[in-house]
């Protein structure tokens, strides 16, 4: 036999059980050090990110329950811009727009003495088309005209209004009234690009 194991063999009972308990320690810490704590800091990794994928699964179950309110704000919206669209026309639309707010005018049993469009002011994304008007009647009648066009399908601002030259003849009051109709369209997207390039 090995000298080395005879000579443990010899030992005491209590060396053989430090000895003992010794190598059992020591592999125990081995274990503990070499195989059982990188897998625990694995498990505990794996676990945190369990509960960030639970998280994520959460928030995304939210949004799928909520997909049907989405959807119906963004039909929503997308009669709203529909609504905007035929509120302010496009470049091909003016001329009737103009038609209509003259045909308002004769409506209302105005005379016109002046409608002058004027050049289009561009902003961001739409162009303001103002025209001079100067008509002449009775209050109620251009009262009637303004409220006519108030109620076109379009926007139309009637904005600098002045009185001028009022007349009582066989007891009917006339007046006349300059005024400036301002309505808008919409920029397409070559144009929007031209009126960003400097001059």
């Amino acid at each position: 036999m090995d000298p080395q194991i005879e000579k443990l063999l010899k030992l005491p009972t209590k060396q053989k059980l430090a000895l003992l308990f010794l190598i059992v320690a020591l592999l125990g810490a081995g274990f503990y050090f070499g195989l059982y704590q990188p897998k625990l800091k694995e498990l505990n990794g794996l676990q945190t990110n369990l509960e960030e994928l639970r998280k994520q699964a959460s928030e995304a179950q939210k949004l799928a329950s909520n997909l049907p309110k989405y959807k119906q704000e963004y039909e929503q919206l997308q009669n709203e811009l529909k609504v905007a669209l035929t509120e302010l026309p496009n470049q091909k639309e003016i001329p009737s727009l103009l038609a209509s707010i003259s045909n308002a005018g004769k409506s209302a049993g105005l005379e016109f003495l002046l409608f002058k469009p004027k050049p289009e002011e561009p902003k961001d994304f739409y162009a303001a088309v103002p025209v001079d008007i100067s008509v002449s009647g009775t209050f109620y009648k251009v009262a009637d005209f303004f409220q006519a066009v108030a109620n076109l399908p379009r926007i139309v601002n009637i904005s600098n209004v002045n009185f001028a030259d009022i007349k009582t003849a066989n007891g009917v009051t006339t007046l006349k009234v300059n005024c400036l109709a301002t309505t808008f369209r919409f920029l397409d997207k070559k144009e929007i690009k031209d009126e960003k390039k400097p001059k």
